[in-house]
């Protein structure tokens, strides 16, 4: 009998460890829809799950289809988008479902370039729809998986860079099983176990559930320097006043007039201001006023 190869024995593992260990997410293991599966995807870029799953939750409770959403006001969802940030993800979402419901009978398609061809779909969205939603088999590569393949294979602490090389692109469709529903396994599992522990700040490497095959862990976890990278500041920036101007007119009962969103931030109102307008998310009416 011949003996298992080192990837589907990591493979083998961390399923194991998924199944034990895994979150109960509600659009996981074939319980939502695609369309909640494509909707949990968009709001889970940038956004940790607490915060998303109760949005997630009241969205499908209120738009559990894609007709459903694109029946609705793009105002309406983006003033349901509530705190998620990056409300762009919101217009997105409802263009979407127009499209859905307008070239797609209102399903989500399977279709890798249809997927693609979506509003707001890239390439890893549309990998993950395909294998969280129809279970194919696709190479999920996110920040997660793409910092778990850097450390167990690549013996490095961070990837190199924060899109997708052809070296990681390369690398996943080695390790992804041929099996459809055990490459869909993988593919949350290794996610999960990034998200869980093998974390970018605190790795748990003593509870990790291949840590004897870790390259990096075998290097002496050597640092990265990706490792000295800072994060995106908020306070002050163009992107914090954007969102004191989406809350105000979130919260509103009706449009705001200019002397009443310029009190945010005087310095910075206008271009933010401009921004939003630019991308369709604030309506400027005729008698100066500003409305979602």
């Amino acid at each position: 009998m011949p003996r298992e190869s080192p990837d589907a024995q990591i493979v083998g593992d961390v399923l194991a460890w998924y199944a034990r260990a895994g979150r109960d997410l509600p659009w996981r293991d074939g319980r939502a829809s695609a369309w909640g599966v494509l909707v949990s995807e968009v709001m889970l870029q940038q956004t940790p799950v607490a915060r998303v799953e109760p949005i997630w939750r009241e969205w499908m409770d209120r738009w559990p289809t894609p007709a459903a959403l694109a029946s609705a006001r793009q105002a309406d969802a983006v003033r349901a988008w509530g705190r998620l940030g990056y409300p762009r993800r919101a217009a997105r979402l409802w263009e979407c479902a127009r499209v859905l419901v307008e070239r797609h009978g209102g399903e989500v398609p399977t279709d890798r370039d249809a997927l693609l061809a979506l509003p707001g779909i890239g390439d890893y969205t549309a990998a993950a729809i395909t294998s969280f939603a129809h279970r194919g088999r696709a190479a999920v590569l996110d920040t997660n998986v793409k910092r778990v393949l850097a450390r167990v294979w690549g013996g490095v602490e961070y990837p190199p860079t924060a899109g997708v090389t052809a070296a990681e692109r390369q690398l996943a469709e080695q390790i992804l099983p041929q099996t459809p529903q055990t490459a869909a396994e993988w593919a949350v599992a290794s996610m999960e176990l990034g998200a869980l522990i093998c974390t970018a700040r605190a790795p748990r490497c003593a509870d990790c559930p291949i840590s004897q095959h870790c390259a990096w862990r075998k290097a002496g976890y050597p640092p990265s320097p990706a490792s000295g990278r800072k994060s995106q500041p908020w306070h002050g920036t163009d992107r914090q006043v954007r969102g004191k101007i989406m809350a105000l007119l979130r919260e509103a009962s009706g449009p705001v007039a200019v002397p009443g969103i310029d009190s945010v931030e005087s310095e910075q109102f206008s271009r933010a201001l401009a921004s939003l307008l630019a991308d369709g998310l604030v309506t400027e009416h005729a008698d100066g006023t500003y409305s979602l």
